[in-house]
């Protein structure tokens, strides 16, 4: 595959097979995203063959897409049923026609037979019976309230439309999901959720992330583009990292000792060359050279931003501090009385839903958003503020170089062109219009832009988005060395991690303090939540130990009577199920073979009555798990 006459990729082979959870790595501009098109039929291999069975559905979520809808978010979502209205159709078009045909025994009225056979499974996996309440559910996963169902799309931004695009996905059931970057717009939240949906999806996953946890949780497959090749490990992405660098250190191995080999071969072969009682064991050498297949190390793209923040300029102790913060947007209220106050070196993380005020809060602090209350800097305190939308403020016209050069002041005027190589803009690139960059080039200029003037109080709102895996390390790194205060707004777990010491969970309109890193706030909400269950359970009042006794004794025999009652329920669904079940299968049966079944009419009643059957069983069974997980309450 080639764009700008230079290979992406070159005679590349792999497979994907059913239920495979691949993970697709490499550096921003390897070709990942080329690659989920090529497979999606978006793009076409300038040679080569991209083979899909016949029966493959694909869903494919971009990293961007401009939705310009005027539905409601239901409605919008409920779109994604359009291919199970379509086999419905199908399904009756077919019905008249076996109905008007006598030739049971024609290989053609078999294909037909088993067409329809194909078609139902697909109506069964879709599960239509409950399409309306699947969507919510979904919806409500991905981070949506019961109120938002009915407001038009429109009234959200970009990243929530693009929710609805990835629950749209998800309610179409494809046998084959291309995400591209699927949690760039989700939160902490709705990220878990995800994962533990696509941890139990029927098909298989294809998907480009730079979010190491996601990635690790999901994916039992790796594969890398490097080097215009690919690279596939049957493992997670932290354990593909481990092989990877073990594959490379047996092939330097291998390389130095053949490379010793050949060098006292080659010596055998000088020396003895011109001896004619040797000339027998000289030509034996010559020939173990000819044959010999060189062994090659693996080319590592090995490029990557190197940098460190400026040592942060002397401020006071205290960094920073809110009164009363406030901020509504008309009646609905963001913030609400916030009070902060923030020491100097104090590493915080803002998490919680979007939508929620972290990035609202953000831009207060940064002094780029009105407000009620009061924000006090502490002496002396510079403020660097990476916005969200940080690479769509840069002007697309102006180059790379005049993007810093134009902002740069006194002695940082000369060490323009050293910076923009360390962010990887060397030679020619530096000429580039702002407007022709990827968003992961956009991402590394915004950063290097923010190298220009020393800082003691960074705020960072999702800067990792659009970086690949190594300039998130490294910015990482970076963070960890920073010797200022850092308030980070991030959805990526694995980049918080170690990163911050304090965590503020942001709930509309008020946060809430967490000791620790991002991981001790996860474990210590579980933990909470346990708590307040204890606490609930521990306030009942107690009159007396006899009256308790008996209140236990009469609590006991209350559950007792409702675990028979609903064992008992249990079972008499059990019995409809396998009732119903086997008069599912006796109908496989007879449509398999109508010619063994000369005295069933197989007309659309009797379809109607299959539908009716299999619906009527998935409401059991949907019943009997009900059911039992109120029985293991």
């Amino acid at each position: 595959m080639q764009f700008t006459g230079e290979d992406l990729f070159t005679d590349i082979s792999f497979m994907i097979r059913e239920k495979d959870r691949i993970g697709l790595v490499g550096k921003n501009g390897a070709g990942k995203t080329t690659l989920i098109k090529l497979l999606c039929g978006l793009e076409q291999p300038s040679k080569g063959d991209v083979i899909m069975s016949d029966d493959v559905t694909i869903g494919y979520l971009p990293q961007e897409k401009n939705v310009h809808s005027t539905k409601t978010v239901l409605d919008e979502a409920m779109t994604a049923f359009e291919e199970y209205y379509e086999i419905e159709r199908r399904l009756a078009k077919l019905q008249d026609e076996l109905s008007d045909r006598e030739d049971y025994e024609s290989d053609s009225y078999q294909r037909l037979c088993e067409k329809m056979s194909h078609l139902n499974e697909r109506l069964a996996i879709m599960g239509g019976h409950s399409i309306e309440g699947e969507a919510e559910q979904i919806l409500i996963g991905l981070g949506f309230e019961h109120d938002d169902m009915q407001r038009p799309m429109n009234e959200f931004s970009n990243g929530w439309q693009m929710r609805v695009e990835l629950a749209k996905i998800l309610l179409r059931k494809p046998k084959l999901l291309l995400l591209d970057e699927p949690t760039n717009h989700l939160d902490i939240e709705s990220i878990q959720w995800l994962e533990s949906f696509l941890k139990n999806y029927y098909g298989a996953i294809f998907m480009v992330s730079h979010d190491r946890a996601f990635l690790d949780r999901i994916t039992i497959r790796t594969i890398e583009i490097s080097c215009a090749k690919i690279y596939d490990y049957k493992c997670s992405y932290s354990e593909f990292i481990e092989r990877r660098e073990e594959r490379i250190d047996i092939q330097k191995a291998a390389f130095d000792n053949q490379q010793r080999e050949i060098k006292e071969i080659e010596a055998f072969i000088e020396r003895f060359r011109y001896k004619a009682t040797k000339a027998k064991q000289v030509q034996s050498r010559v020939k173990q050279l000819e044959k010999m297949d060189v062994v090659q190390i693996d080319d590592q793209d090995k490029s990557a931003i190197h940098f460190k923040f400026p040592p942060a300029p002397h401020s006071g102790k205290v960094t920073l501090e809110l009164n009363n913060v406030s901020k509504s947007y008309g009646e609905k209220q963001i913030l609400n009385n916030i009070n902060l106050l923030i020491p100097r070196g104090e590493k915080i993380a803002f998490v919680g839903r979007n939508g929620e005020g972290k990035s609202t809060l953000s831009k207060i602090i940064a002094g780029v958003l009105d407000y009620e209350g009061e924000v006090k800097l502490g002496h002396e305190v510079k403020i660097g503020y990476y916005a969200q939308n940080q690479q769509d403020m840069l002007d697309p016209e102006k180059t790379v170089f005049e993007t810093l050069d134009d902002v740069a002041t006194g002695d940082m005027r000369v060490k323009v062109k050293s910076l923009l190589g360390a962010f990887l803009f060397g030679g020619d690139a530096i000429d580039k219009k702002v407007k022709v960059l990827s968003g992961g080039e956009k991402a590394r200029l915004s950063l290097a832009k923010m190298l220009l003037f020393p800082t003691n109080l960074l705020i960072l709102d999702e800067p990792t988005n659009h970086l690949d895996m190594l300039s998130k390390d490294i910015l990482k790194s970076a963070l960890i060395q920073f010797d200022g205060t850092l308030i980070i707004v991030s959805h990526d777990r694995d980049f918080l991690q170690g990163l911050t010491n304090k965590v503020y969970e942001f709930r509309k309109p008020h946060i809430k303090e967490y000791i620790g890193d991002i991981y001790d706030f996860l474990e210590e909400k579980k933990l909470k939540e346990l708590d307040d269950l204890n606490k609930k359970q521990k306030s009942q009042p107690v009159e007396s130990k006899v009256s308790q006794g008996k209140i236990d004794y009469e609590l006991k025999k209350q559950n007792d009577r409702e675990t028979k009652r609903i064992e008992r329920e249990i079972k008499k669904l059990e019995e409809q199920i396998e009732s119903l079940e086997n008069e599912i299968a006796e109908m496989d049966k007879i449509m398999s073979s109508p010619s063994d079944f000369p005295d069933v009419n197989i007309d659309n009643a009797w379809y109607d009555s299959y539908g009716k059957k299999k619906d009527q069983l998935q409401n059991l069974m949907n019943r009997w798990e009900d059911k039992q997980m109120e029985l293991e309450m």
